[in-house]
């Protein structure tokens, strides 16, 4: 398979958009998403152009209490079914399954049974073994699939390889390059996406992106790793997602320069739903603790304690950053 490149004028009919603004946002607010906010959602993509949305997780019902999350953090087909119907749309619904917290022989139906078009999974380097068999369990039900290796940046070089190629010869359809503590640069994220491609492309995989934006970064890495051949981005609705957030749906829309986008029902939705989201205490984005987890390659865990905290000593933060480190 050969690799495509773009250029700022056209557009490559092979990049698609996934919005993941109901996972990776429902690490925000405990997945108590409001029926009307999901609803709209749908509509916007759909009106938007973008081309799968994920709905939230498929998490076991063993691991996780019902009654402490919303309902996306399950995303059972009921409930789907109920903002979607049969999804007579061009939109393809997704959802993410996590290795060791799904259990997904019973909860993930056969493709005929549900209108669920995609399963995501996401897995650290040492689970690589365990996402090829939920990998394949999915790709036999009959649906796309992606995985998602969580944590590369702390992850061996040589380790990396051997994953990569373990998931190429799988029946995955992309392999998705994640910056999960947002601690890349773009020079890194090209030499990954050309490790990532190239491995890919011997076996007739595809690449996604998935971004952070600790060190307000998320954008230029994804596009970064578009224009280096990636062709599956994740965005979300102004950022919303787990402490400093992803790359923004518009800034991505506003980037692509295929028709088929419209940035004007994102804008719309902001207005009405992210806005208020917000004004209710539910935040997320760039700021200092994050942006220094970011620079010392550390799980943003600490720096959401900071803010819950209600902390601004950043110097001591930093001090126990690197402390942490030794």
């Amino acid at each position: 398979m050969e690799r495509n490149h773009g250029n700022l004028i056209g557009f490559r009919p092979d990049i698609k958009v996934v919005d993941c603004t109901l996972r990776d946002g429902g690490l925000v607010n405990n997945f108590e998403f409001s029926d009307e906010f999901v609803k709209d959602l749908y509509r916007t993509n759909i009106k938007a152009g973008v081309d799968y949305m994920e709905f939230g997780y498929k998490a076991s019902k063993d691991i996780f209490s019902k009654e402490e999350y919303g309902k996306w953090k399950f995303c059972d087909e009921e409930d789907i079914r109920a903002v979607v119907g049969n999804n007579d749309f061009d939109l393809k619904i997704a959802v993410m399954a996590d290795v060791g917290r799904t259990d997904f022989k019973n909860d993930i139906l056969k493709k005929e049974d549900s209108v669920i078009d995609l399963v995501r999974t996401a897995a650290y380097i040492h689970q690589i073994p365990a996402a090829v068999e939920m990998i394949q369990d999915a790709h036999e039900k009959g649906y796309e699939t992606t995985v998602n290796v969580m944590a590369i940046s702390k992850v061996r070089e040589e380790d990396l390889d051997h994953g990569l190629e373990l998931l190429a010869e799988s029946d995955v359809d992309y392999i998705y390059l994640v910056d999960s503590f947002g601690a890349f640069y773009p020079e890194q994220i090209r030499r990954l996406t050309d490790k990532y491609m190239n491995i890919a492309t011997k076996h007739n995989k595809r690449i996604g992106v998935h971004t952070h934006n600790n060190q307000q970064l998320a954008f230029a890495n994804a596009i970064e790793a578009l224009s280096n051949g990636a062709s599956l981005c994740d965005a979300t609705v102004s950022g919303m997602g787990r402490g400093a957030g992803n790359c923004y749906m518009e800034s991505l829309l506003a980037f692509l320069r295929n028709p088929k986008y419209n940035l004007v029902p994102v804008m719309d939705f902001v207005q009405k739903h992210i806005i208020p989201e917000r004004a209710k205490g539910n935040l997320w984005g760039y700021d200092i603790p994050y942006l220094l987890t970011g620079v010392m390659n550390s799980h943003p865990s600490s720096a959401i304690r900071f803010q819950k905290d209600g902390r601004f000593d950043y110097s001591r933060f930093y001090q126990e950053l690197l402390d942490n480190m030794e």
